[in-house]
């Protein structure tokens, strides 16, 4: 007899739909900061804003805009979409990342006309010094990329370029090599990152207080070095030799970017390859797939035969090396010599970066990019007069990066194992 009883129904599973509010409540806030800041303005008396862009290799003239029309266009614009995030996050939608991007332009421009206005903003000088300040800090995201995509939290970004730097210096000084001195910072992002491998994979000590300690003891160590070994003998050992700026025939003379991008010395060219390699290898080869694999799920991947701790361990002095590279720039190009605590900071950007670039070498690149532009911002307004109160011109850089790691790059979620030692069992 054939059993004709009918199947137990089966419920279909609940799906829990989550407002994620942050962005719009972040963009209302710069919204509403934004419009006290034009509507001052306006009381004030509108003035001419110029654009500049000439430059020692192509002169571009100069650019007039009105301020008015252009700051209450944009406004209107930032209102737009600010009710566009609004309105997604009623309907419980993720807002598309091109609303984020497109809300920080026309903010940027807003700002800028506005902070700008009256005054002769020289816009090659702007883009080249926002590149010029970003070098180290895309050199510290890509080995905190590297370095927590393997597993390993890269909190010493900050003494690995401090190290580089005065190694860097150093060698450079001695050999009259600026490529003998590039080695020599990676050498000593190498050493500082062996220090944490060592603490960190071998002896599985806590990873952000190995980082932290590690800042603290490259900062005493090189001021140390610094007042006994290179104040004595400045001329021989704390006068470098530096890279030269190489621009690029044909590419140098493209409008507006070509003497940004392309009149650069040796080490913006190695950044420009270190992140297209760093992108391609951690997504396109083999060497990616393991890395990404021992950062998301160690077990597994020791399972088809991948040595983790090993891996983990390669890698760290890998985004090492990288990380000394960064902190080349500042003895090699940006000043030439070293100085107690130089780094000012920075490895604590990138380590920002990484956050806001999501792990993605890519995106911790814009990351950075951004926060150099904010912090050249900054100089060029000082210098043209900008009635912004300086002390709010000396938070900017930090206040834009606090904004958007808080709002703007939504939810980030790191590799499911970075902090976690692995001990095979």
């Amino acid at each position: 007899m054939t059993n004709t009883t009918a199947p137990a129904s089966v419920e279909a599973p609940t799906v829990v739909r989550v407002r994620r509010p942050k962005l719009a409540i972040t963009l209302g806030v710069l919204t509403v900061l934004l419009a006290a800041l034009f509507i001052l303005a306006a009381r004030e008396g509108w003035t001419t804003f110029r654009l500049s862009g000439a430059d020692a290799l192509i002169p571009l003239g100069e650019v007039s805009i009105p301020t008015a029309p252009f700051v209450w266009g944009t406004l209107a614009l930032l209102v737009a979409l600010t009710a566009w995030a609004v309105a997604d996050t009623l309907a419980y939608r993720r807002s598309p990342l091109w609303l984020s991007i497109a809300y920080g332009i026309l903010a940027l421009f807003g700002f800028l006309t506005w902070a700008g206005a009256d005054g002769l903003v020289p816009v090659i000088s702007l883009l080249s010094g926002a590149l010029s300040i970003s070098v180290p800090i895309v050199f510290g995201a890509l080995g905190g990329v590297i370095g927590e995509r393997v597993g390993v939290v890269n909190v010493a970004i900050e003494g690995q370029l401090l190290f580089g730097a005065f190694s860097a210096a150093l060698l450079s000084s001695i050999t009259g090599n600026p490529f003998v001195g590039l080695l020599g910072a990676m050498i000593g992002g190498v050493l500082v990152s062996l220090v944490l491998a060592v603490f960190a994979i071998v002896y599985v000590v806590d990873q952000i207080i190995v980082g932290v300690v590690l800042n603290v003891l490259i900062a005493g160590l090189t001021s140390f070095l610094f007042g006994i070994l290179l104040v004595p003998n400045e001329l021989e050992l704390n006068r470098p030799a530096t890279f030269d700026r190489l621009p690029i025939p044909g590419l140098v003379e493209i409008p507006l970017l070509g003497p940004v991008l392309f009149n650069q010395s040796f080490l913006v060219y190695f950044m420009y390859f270190a992140v297209a390699a760093v992108a391609w290898g951690l997504y396109r080869t083999r060497w990616g797939l393991r890395v990404r694999a021992v950062g998301e799920h160690p077990q597994a991947a020791d399972t088809v035969g991948i040595r983790v701790n090993p891996m983990r361990f390669l890698n760290v002095l890998l985004a090492g090396a990288i990380a000394g590279a960064g902190g080349a720039y500042f003895t090699l190009v940006s000043v030439p010599q070293f100085n107690e605590e130089m780094t000012n900071g920075m490895g604590f950007i990138a380590l920002a970066a990484v956050i806001f670039g999501q792990w993605h070498p890519i995106k911790a690149t814009l990351a950075a990019l951004l926060f150099g532009f904010a912090s050249n911002l900054q100089n060029t307004l000082s210098v043209i007069g900008s009635p912004v109160p300086g002390e709010f011109m000396l938070m900017l850089p930090y206040l834009v990066t606090i904004f958007v790691v808080a709002g703007a790059v939504g939810r980030s979620r790191g590799p499911a194992a970075v902090g976690q030692p692995y001990i095979k069992g």
